[in-house]
């Protein structure tokens, strides 16, 4: 017996019902169809969630490329102040190889004090670049106005900036931007609500009915009956163990189990910026006949010279003359069947050979005749 089926049979002793059963149809599970997916990947636990830290400092150490704003030379003077270094009053710190930036990070969740996140830097000024600038000890704040981590080290920057004394300069992606990996060390834990109660609920990333559905019938034939409620079309609650070692337990081996996600309704995504156009493979279309072409007029002016008789006294003459053409496209009609799948619209518009902007008109146009049973939706 493998350590997944003891930690199932532990659990199940310890209030759950019918181990047995659940052991026989774990197997049953876990070799699920093709499109099954983990649980862990289309659902998160509420709760356990990551926070979001901003700070404000200073880099220095830049060759020339810093900003001149005003709160940068305040920034500098207070630091030195607290340093226990004073600047004669009225002298204005204007020194081009510092930079005030903001800083960035993601605190993930059940981050303990003294582990290292990620920091991600942005010039508030006017700097030119941020290559091979370091951050002062700077501390990251969260929404609550506490400090949860502090930032300090040398930027990686991946932009490249370089003018020229006749104005001219060439830029490379951001210079402005950096990261310092492992750049912020973490001082202060959030509490979580993961060890609490004797429940968890988990949020699917993508809302649907019958995928909560299916979610909690899977727990459900792992775990004994009425073990997981879906609430809604996000949330599924699952009975779980109070003691806090048996919940992680508990939730390593339910974030592992495998779950058929419904197929998204049939809809049509339009980029009316790009022109670009996904139509998911639930796309019906009921019988409709189908002609498109474009009409392209075409007016050039050919002015004629009117010359007169050199013994007359007559006058040059320009008469104007417009040639106008009108040409249509002879495309010829296609006729979609009942119930056509995705790949047959995609055959039949480019045997028409449509662009992406008449193929958009085409889906329109069946859209307002009822014909098009899909979700159209423009960004």
């Amino acid at each position: 017996m493998n350590a997944t089926y003891k930690h199932v049979i532990l659990l199940l002793g310890k209030g759950f019902t019918s181990c047995v059963f659940a052991v026989v149809l774990l197997g049953t599970v876990y070799s699920s169809p093709v499109y099954a997916e983990r649980i862990k990947d289309i659902a998160s636990i509420e709760g356990v969630r990551g926070n979001q830290l901003v700070g404000y400092g200073l880099v220095v150490g830049l060759t020339q490329s810093g900003d001149k704003t005003a709160f940068t030379g305040q920034s500098l003077r207070s630091m030195l102040a607290r340093l226990g270094l004073t600047l004669p009053p009225g002298v204005d710190p204007k020194a081009k190889n510092i930079a005030a930036v903001s800083i960035q990070a993601e605190l993930p969740a059940f981050a303990k004090p003294g582990q290292m996140i990620d920091v991600t830097i942005s010039s508030l000024g006017d700097a030119k670049s941020l290559r091979g600038g370091t951050l002062l000890m700077s501390p990251l704040k969260g929404a609550d106005g506490q400090v949860y981590a502090i930032a300090q080290g040398s930027l990686v920057v991946s932009g490249l900036s370089a003018s020229g004394q006749d104005g001219s300069s060439v830029t490379v992606n951001n210079p402005n931007v950096g990261r310092i990996p492992n750049g912020a060390t973490v001082e202060r834990t959030v509490t979580s609500s993961f060890a609490d109660g004797d429940a968890l609920i988990f949020n699917l990333h993508t809302s649907d009915f019958t995928t909560a559905n299916r979610m909690a019938d899977s727990i459900n034939n792992v775990l004994g009956a009425n073990t997981a409620k879906a609430l809604d079309a996000t949330s599924v609650r699952v009975n779980a163990p109070v003691d806090p070692d048996q919940k992680v337990t508990f939730a390593s081996v339910v974030e592992n189990m495998m779950v058929t996600p419904d197929d998204a309704p049939a809809r049509v995504i339009v980029n009316s910026r790009t022109g670009t156009v996904v139509v998911n493979g639930k796309v019906r279309v009921q019988p409709a006949a189908v002609s498109h072409g474009s009409l392209t007029v075409t007016i050039t002016e050919a002015p004629q010279v009117s010359q007169p008789n050199a013994r007359s006294n007559g006058q040059t003459v320009v008469t104007p003359k417009s040639n106008v053409k009108i040409e249509e496209e002879k495309n010829h009609m296609f006729v979609f069947n009942p119930g056509v799948s995705l790949d047959e619209i995609v055959k039949a518009v480019n045997d028409v050979g449509a662009a992406p902007s008449d193929l958009v008109a085409i889906l329109e146009a069946l859209k307002s005749a009822g014909s098009l049973h899909a979700e159209l939706i423009v960004i």
